[in-house]
């Protein structure tokens, strides 16, 4: 997960920073400062952060030629 994705990750749910840290069990701080690209995320950071988000009903797109991005899941 890049900072992109997080930041279009949370825009298609329609969460703020504040939200998407307390779902994920991450600091607000952090979230901020890797969206921003003051820094990078250990593994089990982004672990909760793709859980929650996953969990919310997004899915990762991985990079095959168009870059990475998101979406959302349609509803089972």
């Amino acid at each position: 997960m890049d900072p992109v994705q997080l930041r279009m990750a949370r825009a298609a749910l329609k969460l703020g920073v504040r939200e998407l840290a307390e779902i994920a069990g991450v600091a607000t701080a952090t979230i901020m400062r890797f969206e921003k690209e003051h820094g990078g995320l250990n593994s089990a950071t982004v672990k909760k952060l793709k859980g929650a988000l996953e969990e919310a009903g997004l899915e990762f797109i991985p990079t095959n030629g168009g870059g990475p991005g998101v979406r959302l899941r349609e509803p089972a």
